[in-house]
């Protein structure tokens, strides 16, 4: 299948860790021009070697990124902009949240969800846009996640942030698609990084994340699950490429997950 992407300019948010990493590589054997929006720098410079080797034509920079500040998004937006020539796909991925039951977490640690997992999204939403409208072209697919679907236990905030995002993207298809803009929303299962992906105290997988997942609460996952196993990132990244893709050229307003048939909605 012809995807379309060759030569494509694509801003990936936190893209330097465990999923995002995984979408910026895919878009990269693509042969795409990637921004790698990190607040991490050192680790989106080790994802942009990794473009580099690949030998796919592609190419890969490093911009500063704290989509929880709108001035600073703004000024990530245009430094992208003007390197690469135009942002013809936004990938909405970074996330954060720590798995704790609702009256166990800080006001602090509810506020940092609703920053990064919301307001981040409509940040790179509204800095981007007035780009792709006037371009009358533009692909724009956020990771939400199962837990805005249906909610999850340990997951409320984040529940209802997931879920804003989907129901941001599917009213923002529904204004801008007469612009030739798309939106829509990739939903993965749990996704386990391995240590050596993940770089960074900001990383939510750098704050106890991957100690609460033992090998007893993995196998309970597994069997959770109608595929019996834990899915990867690389098959999130694949989800998200073909809904940036000329081959999905008239969907929009949708919600995939990417979860092993967790959900069925």
């Amino acid at each position: 299948m012809e995807l379309g992407l060759k030569g494509k300019n694509v801003l990936v948010t936190g893209g330097g860790n465990n999923i995002g990493r995984a979408i910026v590589l895919a878009f990269a054997a693509e042969g795409c021009n990637i921004a790698i929006a990190e607040l991490n720098h050192d680790a989106g410079k080790r994802v942009a070697a990794e473009v580099a080797a690949l030998g796919s034509g592609a190419s890969a920079i490093v911009v500063d990124a704290d989509v929880t500040d709108q001035v600073r998004t703004v000024s990530m937006m245009t430094e992208a902009i003007d390197r690469l020539g135009s942002v013809d796909v936004l990938v909405n991925n970074v996330g954060w949240t720590i798995d704790r039951l609702f009256m166990e977490k800080s006001r602090d640690e509810h506020v940092k969800e609703v920053d990064v997992n919301l307001w981040g999204a409509i940040n790179c939403i509204h800095a981007v846009l007035p780009h792709m409208i006037e371009r009358q072209s533009g692909a724009i697919v956020s990771i939400s996640s199962d837990a805005g679907r249906m909610g999850e236990y340990r997951e409320a905030v984040y529940s209802a942030c997931k879920a804003g995002v989907v129901a941001l993207s599917k009213s923002l298809a529904r204004e801008t698609g007469r612009y030739g803009l798309r939106f829509n929303m990739v939903c993965p299962g749990l996704v386990v990084p391995d240590q050596s992906e993940v770089a960074g105290a900001e990383s939510m997988w750098s704050q106890g994340m991957q100690d609460l997942f033992t090998d007893e609460v993995l196998e309970r996952v597994r069997r959770a699950y109608p595929l019996r196993r834990i899915g990867s990132a690389q098959e999130v990244a694949n989800a998200v490429v073909f809904l940036a893709s000329d081959a999905a050229s008239f969907i929009t307003g949708q919600t995939l997950s990417v979860s092993g048939g967790y959900t069925m909605m």
